[in-house]
């Protein structure tokens, strides 16, 4: 059976073709497992199969996956082009024959009030339609969305944010990367939707404190308007657009939109889920 990976030289790309070559016999990696990349030379040291994916050149795709029985689609990181791209890779793989697709999804998309949530929705009805087997790992936030911003939290002495006491049940990547490789060598997940989230949830000021903790220094969580956020990102560095969307996606995560307590990850990938520690530990 062969299983391809869009966006395979991707964070959750790596990690999930990381978890699935620990799940098969050597001596078939590299014939099951496909890297479907835009840039192929940036994935030579993936160990599998590597195939040119361009979403720009829709006409590629059906022969791309060839032979593939079942295709993990990443979503796309172009926000606002996902759709349009998600569509050519489900046209594409129903003329090639793929058996099943298992998207990645957004928590709770169908009644999330996140900016993100109207293009995931739009793609679970694209495979709805498209008659093709497929499973939806509706994945949480990555806990590594925020372990990101310590580095500048250690060097101005303070995490930011605009997400008040709200509980965030981010789980590490590879925990999500885990649930895909577990789903895509499965044979009972077709038809299923899954909400994916950490075990326990965290506030920032939780995020804040654990910093602390494993730094030996006092690093407080300080909670800013969302227009304030947005412009310390922008100051920061990031684009208007992105720094807006940031800081629009802490208020929704103050008002819940980030917690999920129904552990359904952890059922999937048989294990608890890394703790917040372990990944700032990582991220430290």
């Amino acid at each position: 059976m062969t299983i391809a990976i869009t966006g395979a030289t991707g964070q959750l790309g790596r990690l999930t073709i990381a978890a699935l070559k620990s799940r098969l016999p050597a001596n078939q990696i590299a014939d099951q497992i496909v890297a479907l990349a835009r840039s192929p030379e940036k994935a030579g040291d993936l160990g599998v199969t590597v195939r040119a994916f361009d979403y720009a050149q829709p006409e590629t795709l059906a022969p791309a996956l060839s032979g593939v029985k079942k295709l993990l689609l990443i979503s796309g990181n172009e926000i606002g082009s996902r759709t349009a791209q998600h569509r050519a890779v489900i046209a594409a793989a129903k003329a090639a024959g793929v058996g099943e697709i298992v998207y990645t999804s957004l928590l709770h998309a169908d009644r999330s009030p996140l900016s993100l949530a109207g293009e995931h929705v739009e793609t679970e009805a694209m495979l709805a339609a498209s008659g093709i087997p497929h499973t939806i790992l509706r994945n949480g936030w990555y806990a590594e969305n925020y372990t990101g911003a310590i580095p500048s939290a250690l060097e101005h002495g303070a995490l930011i944010g605009a997400a008040g006491n709200g509980r965030i049940s981010g789980a590490a990547r590879a925990d999500y990367a885990e649930a895909a490789a577990r789903v895509l060598t499965g044979t009972d997940h077709a038809g299923r939707t899954y909400e994916l989230a950490a075990d326990d949830a965290w506030t920032l000021g939780d995020l804040a404190a654990e910093i602390s903790a494993q730094t030996g220094r006092d690093i407080p969580y300080r909670n800013l308007s969302v227009a304030d956020y947005a412009a310390a990102l922008v100051g920061a560095g990031l684009p208007q657009d992105l720094s807006e969307a940031i800081a629009g996606w802490d208020a929704d995560a103050a008002q819940g939109a980030l917690f999920d307590d129904g552990r359904a990850l952890s059922r999937l990938i048989g294990r608890p889920t890394t703790p917040l520690a372990d990944v700032v530990r990582a991220a430290l």
